[in-house]
Formats: structure tokens, C-alpha cells, sequence
């Protein structure tokens, strides 16, 4: 070959779309750290050292705190076909895109499923989901913490407790909005909970941080197979085990624990990365992390509502971290958007399914949850609107989001 491309050059850009957002520089820096064997001493400390870490992000003294190398939908299957036996009635509140995706992952895992809905925009009553609960009489609950599609957060705190005096698992995806929100694993009584970094947490996607609860290790011991080569004469070993061997949940716990049985090869760049992502957040204090994300997000808002622009949602069960702004009349979406992009270097997100063209999505999190960001990116869009012939108050974007941080 004679055109070979260039060495890896990206353009400057500033995220401030659902995901993924701009790293933090430390967590890049992290990333370029010398590579080590799988078993080096220094590997496997910094393993317990994450370990430790997410512990600390969960808000768990749970000893199966880990990450699974993949994306965040890869925690997910993890936990899903981990947890669910084929034929397990699992219950999914669905209320965007990404209840669909649970139920989605539960019934590849040959689960009976049952969905129920409410309109995109709003979350689901407590009561609701207990109905549910006695009427389908669910294995596992499966539920979105907070849905980026339409940008609301299901409250989360008297659930656990719902679930436990039931008999029910009670499983939470949290990649949009741990971090950024408040979380608490042990005291909500989470059985399992999963995320990504690219949110809130602030890093690259690829490493998925993943929580079980002591209920949650039992059930994945009880499925336990250990792949053949490297079992041993009196390892247990289930008929109705664990039907992925990337994602079998039983092996990655080995892989962690004291056994360091051999299940896959970390993937170290990531593992380090996630390692800078928790230690910078409790260094900055979780609670102060949370808190930086609500003002960020109140500055967001009230930029966006200055500029005379609707807001898509019940604002008070809105994340922290994003909001969706409608679109204004006869302003085409898709080209604004790329006008911040070409023009300003900032990328903003639509949405999908019946918000798709509707609404854009405009995250504050993780690095961006910041006033600068904030500021740059509202003036920003002030100008794209003006260009496209919207009517908005010169500055107000911006004026407004300053008297938040001001007041802050």
C-alpha cells in the first residue's frame, strides 16, 4: 500500500451531547500508561485498587464490585443472562429507549418478559411498579436509573425494599446518570447495578463498572461453569449454567478474586482509565461531584429557558446532567446541529424513536459539567438560532446560566 492514512489526528471538540462527553485530561493521561502483563503484581493491585475505588462510586461495601471489559450495554448482558435462567419472569419499566434495550437483552436471555409503559417524559410512580411487582411476580426487576433518551431519572429509594419483601432481584442500569445523580447501592438495596464511563464518570466508553450484592453472587454461583483447561476436579459445576462464557459472570468474579482463574485478558488501558475515573471523582468528593453536576445542569436550563426555548419533560424528575430542548419551529434541527459542530467545534445530540428531530439533547457532565462549558456552548447556540431566523434575546442564554453559577 502507498496512501496509508495518517497517524490519528482528531479535530478539537467539545462534547456536550448525551454521551460520550470530552475525558478528563488525567484520565487520558491515564490511558497512556505503559501496558503490563495480565499478572504482573502491579496489574493485579491496580485490579483491587478499582475494586476498592467503585466501591467508594457505588456507595456498596459489596465485595463483587468490578468492571466488565466492553461498553456499557456489555455490563448489562453481563448481569442480565447472568442473573435470569431461561424461562425467569423479568419485569422492565420501560419510559425511553433504553427500557426497550433491557427488555431487549432479558429476552435474548430467554426470559419471559413483561414491559410496562408510560409516556416518554415521565417516570413511574412507586406504586405503580409495586402493582407490577404483585401481578407479574418477577425473578428480577430490571429498570433504568436514568434514560438519556428523554433525559428523566426514576426515583430509585424505596424500590429495594419493595423488591426485597417480595422475593425479587432487583437489578438497575445507571451508565447515563451514576456520578452525576444520586446513587446509593446498599442503601437502596440494589442487587445489581452497572454503568459506563462515558457519562457522568467521565472517561472513554469500553469498561463497564459492574455491582452485586451478596443475593446477586448467589445466584450467579449457583449457575457457575468453569470452562474446561482450566477447571478443576472439584469445581461445581451447574446444568443450567450460564449460556455466554464472555459474559458469565461466575468466571469474571474468578478471574477478580483471590483465584485470578484465567477468563479473559483485561484489557489494561481501559482498566487504568476506569481507575482514574473513580479516584478523581473521590478526590473531588462524591457528594461534591453530584453537586457540581446539579449546578451545571441548573445553569444549562436556565440558559436554554432564557433563550425562550421549551424544555421536553417533567423538569422535576429531570437528571442533572442533560436536558432536551425542543427544537423551535421552522429551525432545522439536523443543520443547527452542524453548524455548532463545523462552526464552533461543539456537538450536541438529538433523541430517537418520537423524539427523534423533535428535540436536541445537551449534556453538562463529567469534565463539561463546568461553567466555561456551559457559557461557550449556550453562546453557541444562540448564534446557530440567530442564524436560522429564531428570535432570542442577545446574551440571555448565557446571562442567565452566570447568575445560576453566581448564586451557586
Amino acid at each position: 500500500m502507498t496512501d496509508l492514512p495518517g497517524p490519528i489526528d482528531p479535530p478539537a471538540r467539545l462534547l456536550m451531547g448525551p454521551g460520550p462527553i470530552s475525558a478528563y485530561p488525567s484520565v487520558l493521561r491515564a490511558m497512556s500508561a505503559p501496558l503490563v502483563g495480565q499478572y504482573d503484581p502491579f496489574m493485579t493491585t491496580a485490579m483491587t485498587e478499582t475494586q476498592e475505588l467503585y466501591r467508594g462510586v457505588w456507595a456498596t461495601d459489596n465485595e463483587a464490585t468490578l468492571l466488565i471489559d466492553g461498553t456499557s450495554r456489555a455490563g448489562i448482558e453481563a448481569a442480565l443472562v447472568s442473573l435470569v435462567r431461561p424461562g425467569d419472569r423479568v419485569l422492565v419499566p420501560v419510559f425511553g429507549r433504553f427500557g426497550h434495550l433491557l427488555a431487549e437483552i432479558a429476552e435474548r436471555a430467554m426470559a419471559e418478559v413483561h414491559t410496562i409503559e408510560t409516556g416518554w417524559g415521565q417516570v413511574f410512580p412507586v406504586s405503580v411498579i409495586e402493582e407490577a411487582i404483585v401481578r407479574v411476580k418477577p425473578t428480577l426487576l430490571a429498570l433504568v436509573q436514568g434514560d438519556t433518551s428523554t433525559t428523566m431519572n426514576q426515583p430509585l429509594d424505596e424500590i429495594g425494599a419493595i423488591c426485597a419483601h417480595h422475593g425479587v432481584l432487583f437489578y438497575t442500569d445507571a451508565t447515563a446518570s451514576l456520578g452525576g445523580n444520586p446513587f446509593e447501592a446498599d442503601a437502596w438495596g440494589l442487587d445489581a447495578a452497572t454503568a459506563g464511563l462515558q457519562k457522568c464518570l467521565g472517561g472513554p466508553s469500553g469498561s463497564s463498572p459492574l455491582t452485586l450484592s451478596d443475593r446477586a453472587v448467589e445466584v450467579v454461583r449457583s449457575r457457575a461453569r468453569i470452562e474446561a483447561g482450566i477447571r478443576e476436579a472439584d469445581d461445581f459445576s451447574a446444568a443450567d449454567f450460564v449460556r455466554s462464557n464472555y459474559f458469565d459472570l461466575g468466571m469474571i468474579l474468578d478471574y477478580w478474586g483471590p483465584r485470578r482463574l484465567n477468563h479473559h485478558t483485561e484489557a489494561t488501558s481501559m482498566l487504568y482509565a476506569a481507575r482514574e475515573c473513580a479516584r478523581v471523582l473521590l478526590i473531588e468528593g462524591r457528594d461534591a461531584v453530584i453537586e457540581r453536576h446539579r449546578v451545571a445542569g441548573a445553569a444549562m436550563l436556565a440558559g436554554v429557558q432564557a433563550l425562550g426555548l421549551a424544555v421536553f419533560g417533567d423538569l422535576a424528575h429531570k437528571m442533572n446532567n442533560v436536558v432536551a430542548v425542543e427544537i423551535p419551529a421552522g429551525v432545522p434541527g439536523d443543520e443547527a446541529r452542524r453548524a455548532m459542530l463545523e462552526d464552533f467545534g461543539i456537538e450536541i445530540g438529538t433523541s430517537f424513536g418520537p423524539l427523534h428531530g423533535r428535540v436536541w439533547r445537551i449534556g453538562t457532565m463529567g469534565y463539561n459539567a463546568r461553567e466555561d462549558a456551559v457559557l461557550t456552548t449556550l453562546a453557541a447556540l444562540e448564534a446557530v438560532l440567530r442564524r436560522f431566523g429564531a428570535s432570542v434575546p442577545a446574551g440571555g442564554g448565557t446571562d442567565a446560566a452566570a447568575d445560576v453559577f453566581r448564586s451557586a
